[in-house]
């Protein structure tokens, strides 16, 4: 099959008042889709629609919700059904939450918290899209996942969790997907410069290792947007992260020598 194209698309992006998910939105404003966002913070999310009319976008939907409350994901579907006439084109799973701390001092509430919006909220807001894919036009699932969905590290115990338990899901339906011709791309990000780690849950014991430059998220976004349009099962944005995937593959052994002295 030749390119995807993006013209014109029916979008639900999560996540998308900040960071990776509103350029996503930004940079799709253009292609004249119609978007529907969905955040929890009611004043970026206005913002964000009027600069989306501005670039382009054909039609602006923001629902201010929480995507773990059903009532948000009702209001998203619903809106699907009855005005983009019972079809989607492109669904970014990109909502996600974080925290930092040992195991040990951490609880069970905040991994419950982070696996909830991370990994529940993406495949129950999946499983209830399924239906309006298979009415879209080349339909397309991207999950937001992580590096750190292939390799965990201290100090991150639930944010890893819940993005290895993301990606072996993404693994796990894509079969079943693409026979009632869906497709699906996970996106393993490293570090981005976003407001990510200023609303983290909880901010026990930082880690040691200090901050990464990370990439800014429009270039992710356009790697995003450049694998959809190339029909790539699974991409890596930053070269780190692939550095560190590679290494978890073909060393594992090493890696654990290294987070050992980090523990």
């Amino acid at each position: 099959m030749g390119r995807r194209s993006l013209n014109h698309r029916r979008v639900l992006i999560t996540g998308a008042s900040g960071g990776i998910g509103r350029a996503l939105a930004v940079q799709l404003a253009s292609y004249e889709t119609h978007i529907l966002v969905i955040a929890r913070r009611l004043e970026e999310l206005q913002q964000l629609g009027g600069q989306l009319s501005e670039l382009g976008a054909s039609e602006v939907v923001a629902i201010v919700g929480d995507i773990t409350e059903p009532e948000t994901l009702a209001e998203a579907i619903e809106h699907i059904q009855n005005e983009w006439g019972g079809g989607l084109d492109l669904l970014i799973n990109n909502a996600g939450v974080s925290a930092h701390g040992r195991f040990e001092n951490s609880s069970e509430e905040v991994l419950r918290q982070i696996m909830e919006v991370n990994f529940f909220a993406a495949v129950e807001l999946s499983r209830q899209a399924i239906p309006l894919l298979a009415n879209g036009v080349d339909p397309l699932v991207v999950n937001i996942g992580s590096i750190l969905g292939h390799r965990g590290i201290p100090f991150n115990n639930e944010y890893c969790s819940s993005k290895f338990a993301l990606r072996g899901w993404s693994e796990s339906i894509r079969p079943e997907l693409a026979k009632i011709g869906i497709s699906l791309m996970i996106v393993s990000p490293g570090t981005t410069n976003t407001e990510f780690f200023e609303h983290l849950i909880s901010k026990g014991e930082k880690p040691p290792w200090g901050e990464n430059p990370g990439l800014p998220p429009e270039i992710v976004a356009k790697q995003i947007l450049r694998g959809v349009e190339r029909r790539r099962y699974e991409i890596y944005p930053n070269w780190r992260g692939r550095l560190l995937v590679l290494m978890s593959r073909l060393a594992p052994w090493l890696l654990d020598r290294l987070m050992n002295r980090y523990g």
